[in-house]
This record gives C-alpha cells, structure tokens and sequence, in this order.
C-alpha cells in the first residue's frame, strides 16, 4: 500500500514524474464543496453524489457537488495509479509544484481501490485557478514540464 524509497531528490522528481504519466486522471466538471454535520446529530445519510466522506470529534464532512454559489467551493481532480507504482512523496511533489506556478494550495483526500492499483487520491482547489492547475497536470501527464 505505501512504499519507501531511499533516493535522492532528483531520483525523486524524476520517478515522480514517471509516475503522473503513468496515472490515470480525471478532471471533474462543476464545483464541489463540504456539506458539514454535527457528530452529536449521529451518521449522516452519505449524500448519492458524495465523493469523500469523513469526520473529526465535532463533524461530519461530506465532499459533494456544490449547489449554486457556495462558500468555498472547489474544483476537483482524481488519481488512480498503476499497481505496483511507487507513488510515495507524489501530494508533496505535486502539491509544491502546483504552488510555485500557479500560486495556489491544495487539499488531498485520499481513498483505498484493489482492484484499480490501490491507493487513489482526490485533488481539491480553489475554483479560480482550476483552468491554471488543470494545465499544470495535463502538462506534466504530457511529460512538457
């Protein structure tokens, strides 16, 4: 499920970079945003369009397709990778890249397939730089980086 690896940063970036080429990618239309529940309410029933659910002491959260104009809405992007890839250090490979050129942070909220090469990872960021962060990884899918 995870790997170690003993390598130095360029052996990194260019295993990294292997990698994103390898992965299959979707770019989800729309926005999507957290639908939050409190805990003290019980289980939420899981919303059919949920992409994600988790929670903390105090909330659930729920990552579902915005409804109209929502407060911190996102856009939002899926990895699958290949079984067998060795994907150890790519959401900080990838989160600081998307960073240094188009300014922008991100969150990663990650989920477990066997059948499809394991571990899969969704990709969420601010509504104004999705065209911008889109770019960046269809550029590095293209190995023009």
């Amino acid at each position: 499920m995870m790997d170690v690896s003993h390598e130095t940063p360029a052996e990194t970036e260019k295993r990294l970079r292997v990698v994103i080429r390898r992965a299959e990618v979707k770019f989800y239309e729309g926005a999507y945003a957290f639908a939050e529940s409190a805990i003290s309410d019980g289980p939420p029933a899981l919303h059919p369009d949920a992409l994600a659910a988790i929670r903390d002491e105090e909330v659930w959260s729920q990552l579902v397709p915005a409804a109209g104009k929502v407060a911190g809405s996102v856009g939002l992007l899926r990895f699958h990778f290949p079984a067998g890839a060795d994907n150890s250090g790519f959401v900080g490979w990838l989160a600081s890249h998307i960073k240094a050129t188009t300014g922008s942070g991100i969150f990663v909220i990650c989920g477990q397939n066997s059948g499809r090469g394991g571990i899969f990872d969704y990709w969420g960021f601010p509504l104004e730089v999705k065209d911008a962060v889109i770019a960046e990884v269809e550029k590095l899918m293209k190995g023009e980086q």
